[in-house]
């Protein structure tokens, strides 16, 4: 069973989010928040394995929320739920270790299957959307030292760029010639070198080392 709980400061959202999240046999909700202290204080109580995490909160917003559940609860993933056209919020909400974002007008089924999906550490329905947004905010004038990328093997490496990218296991499978489970050590591998949670989080990191650069020019 994978356990749930809704941050968002909107009565009505949260009454619809649990009704759709508790529709389904393998989830359930844990607890509801109606700002950004309270999703932190259930959270610690709760150790849920997902937070639906609204951005924008009263007393705590949710970026600021989501880096305090990330640091507390180890096991926790937080889901963002926000509006496109804010991205530079979607960014810092990724950086605070968010695992991944969902829109708020989403479809039943892709809120569903994001859920699911970050509950499994893999990357969300669209890696390029996020992607797209860790091209256009990183600051690349600005590079932080990553020393752990030094760690990582030659094919290691050639899976991160490609998890960059966007490209799926089936995808990295089928350009590197080898199988998926192949590759899913690869990238269980790459994790823990990295000390990331998730993928996301590991295109992050590649993005703000400057080992990707937006337009797919790594580094050099």
């Amino acid at each position: 069973m994978i356990s749930v709980l809704i941050a968002d400061d909107q009565a009505l959202v949260r009454t619809g989010l649990r009704m759709i999240v508790e529709a389904e046999p393998d989830l359930t909700v844990v607890g509801e928040a109606a700002d950004g202290v309270e999703a932190v204080a259930l959270a610690r109580r709760h150790d849920p394995d997902v937070v639906l995490m609204d951005i924008q909160m009263p007393a705590l917003d949710g970026i600021a929320a989501t880096r305090s559940v990330v640091r507390d609860c180890p096991g926790t993933r937080v889901l963002v739920l926000t509006t496109f056209d804010r991205s530079q919020l979607v960014y810092d909400a990724l950086v605070a270790g968010a695992s991944g974002f969902l829109l708020k007008d989403a479809p039943r089924e892709s809120l569903l299957a994001g859920l699911r999906a970050v509950h499994r550490g893999e990357e969300l329905l669209a890696p390029s959307i996020t992607r797209r947004l860790i091209e256009e905010f990183t600051r690349l004038d600005r590079l932080p030292a990553a020393p752990e990328l030094d760690t990582l093997t030659d094919r290691e490496h050639e899976v991160l760029l490609l998890v960059a990218a966007g490209r799926s296991n089936a995808e990295i499978a089928q350009d590197l010639f080898i199988t998926v489970q192949t590759v899913k050590t690869h990238v269980a591998r790459i994790l823990a070198k990295l000390g990331v949670r998730d993928r996301v989080q590991a295109v992050v990191l590649a993005y703000e080392s400057g080992l990707v650069r937006p337009a797919g020019r790594a580094r050099t």
